[in-house]
């Protein structure tokens, strides 16, 4: 139950950084078709590459282990753009900026989801 909790969190935290990113930057854009699967498919990379990158930061440079959440982020934006329809991400300077913002919106999403959810879920529970 835990795992699913933590993809949910992941997935509601993702979907929020991606549409805040596009909004900040103009040379980003989400299509409303394909938002779903770019976010699943966002998901699923950040899972999947985060565990492989801080491994390589390990053996690489202990230095770099702080910077593994925004390289993810990088290579799950990559990997989605290039996967899906559902997101476009034009220059290079975009590139990098979209990294940052999605990490740092992701960040704060990911901090806050759980307080919100698992607050109006003790709610629900207290008032039975």
């Amino acid at each position: 139950m835990r795992i699913i909790l933590s993809v949910l969190v992941q997935l509601i935290a993702n979907a929020i950084a991606l549409v805040v990113a596009a909004q900040l930057l103009d040379g980003m854009t989400l299509h409303v078709d394909g938002f779903f699967v770019a976010v699943g498919i966002f998901t699923i990379i950040s899972i999947i590459a985060s565990p492989m990158i801080k491994q390589a930061t390990i053996k690489g440079s202990t230095v770099l282990l702080g910077s593994t959440a925004l390289i993810t982020s990088l290579v799950a934006l990559i990997g989605t753009r290039f996967i899906t329809h559902g997101l476009e991400v034009h220059g290079v300077s975009t590139w990098v900026l979209a990294a940052v913002a999605v990490w740092a919106a992701g960040l704060i999403a990911t901090a806050l989801i759980p307080f919100v959810i698992f607050k109006s879920l003790r709610e629900n529970k207290d008032s039975k």
